[in-house]
């Protein structure tokens, strides 16, 4: 037991060979899977009669009803079920679209493809961008360090929560590039990655800890520069695809947050959210609410002071976007993609001689747990994605504070022992 936790607390024991290893298996596994998922449906129906990438679905039917004139009517349950059904076949469930009527200016173009072409150009596209935002992330470690040099694009490739998104279809490699981005970006061009972050409002769920973080951060320039880009994203789309859309997306949304959150429609087990673990244990929506406000106002407390008080940007940019997840309760488990950019800061900011206790197991725990959160929290209630993020933040915090310390006294920094 000795050695175990001696190994856990130095993290001796994820050698480079055993992450190459463990990358490798998880890869050949999810590539067998989705292999069978599309050789064995037909006409990219799957067996269960849900189109081949799932939520993908509802992106390209929001997007051939904005190009038909009718962005309006995607807020309408009924009226966007009727095109999913006419698109996919009449067996076809709901997949509902949430989303700004901004985020039409990416399903539009999108749904002037066929839909294997679309969900592979939208796959494609965004994975490519996320690996790119993920070795800038990681470039000046990479030089340091040769493992890391050897091995990150593999372990980025294999991140659980990339099968998870190409299983829905989803946005969060999207999510995760534009945040990664515009945190790269932010020390030296403020004003592209305001822009970058301005991009991200089709996720509005976002947007509780980034401005605040800004503000603290006295980052007027890129602050200013967000509000802007959001302001012109918003004004294109009204001009595009008419107020109208707007006015319906508004009007859904009480309607979406009582389905989605309250009621847990599409399964309790399925959000990374303080919120949804306190329904999933039987709790009341205000017991819920209440429990996540406190979440919420402790995590951006914390990351405005980091922020403000902080030196070591890679640092920042962990914490920001880990606050980021847990300060929302609409997080779904696609959305963890995010805490791949936030792991690649975390090692990009670890110190030239080694990590400190614990850190390493922490970090794998991390990395891992996007790939069974789901099934965990659907049979024992525990919510494995909430624990993650919790667990990052912590961690991230621990750092910070170090560094503070340590630049107080004047010393270099150092790890724990």
């Amino acid at each position: 037991m000795a050695h175990i936790w001696q190994a856990l607390r130095s993290g001796e024991w994820l050698t480079a060979s055993r992450v190459r290893a463990y990358c490798l298996i998880l890869l050949a596994l999810a590539g067998l899977a989705i292999v069978g998922w599309i050789a064995l449906s037909q006409d990219l129906v799957d067996r269960n009669g849900k189109p081949i990438g799932t939520d993908f679905s509802s992106f390209y039917t929001a997007g051939a009803l904005a190009l038909e004139g009718r962005a309006a009517d995607v807020y309408n349950m009924a009226l966007h079920h009727a095109r999913e059904r006419q698109l996919f076949g009449p067996d076809t469930p709901f997949y509902g679209w949430l989303y700004p009527p901004s985020f039409f200016l990416v399903a539009a173009p999108l749904a002037l493809l066929p839909y294997a072409l679309a969900l592979a150009a939208w796959q494609g596209l965004t994975f490519a961008f996320y690996l790119v935002v993920i070795g800038t992330i990681l470039r000046p470690a990479r030089q340091q360090h040769g493992a890391i040099g050897r091995l990150w694009l593999l372990v980025a490739i294999a991140f659980p929560a990339v099968f998870i998104n190409l299983g829905h279809g989803q946005n969060g490699f999207l999510s995760a590039a534009l945040l990664g981005a515009a945190l790269v970006a932010l020390p030296r061009l403020p004003l592209v990655a305001g822009v970058l972050f301005g991009l991200l409002s089709y996720k509005p769920q976002f947007a509780l800890v980034i401005p605040l973080a800004l503000l603290a951060g006295r980052q007027w320039r890129a602050f200013f520069s967000a509000g802007l880009s959001v302001i012109v994203l918003a004004g294109a789309s009204a001009a595009l695809f008419g107020i109208d859309a707007w006015t319906a997306f508004l009007a859904s949304t009480e309607v979406s947050r009582k389905m989605l959150l309250e009621e847990g429609n599409v399964g309790f087990e399925k959000l990374q959210s303080t919120f949804a673990a306190i329904r999933m244990w039987g709790g009341g929506v205000t017991s819920a609410y209440m429990a996540q406000t406190a979440v919420s106002v402790l995590t951006v407390a914390a990351t405005a002071w980091v922020w403000h008080a902080g030196r070591d940007h890679a640092i920042k940019a962990a914490l920001l976007i880990a606050a980021t997840a847990l300060a929302s309760p609409h997080v779904l488990d696609y959305d963890l993609m995010l805490l791949a950019p936030a792991l690649a800061f975390f090692v990009a900011a670890r110190p030239a001689t080694r990590f400190g206790d614990f850190e390493i197991s922490l970090l794998a725990f991390v990395w891992i747990a996007p790939l069974l959160s789901r099934s965990i929290a659907g049979v024992s209630y525990i919510p494995l994605g909430l624990f993650a993020e919790l667990a990052f933040l912590a961690l991230v915090l621990r750092r910070a504070v170090l560094d503070r310390a340590s630049h107080a006294l004047g010393a270099p920094r150092v790890a724990q022992a």
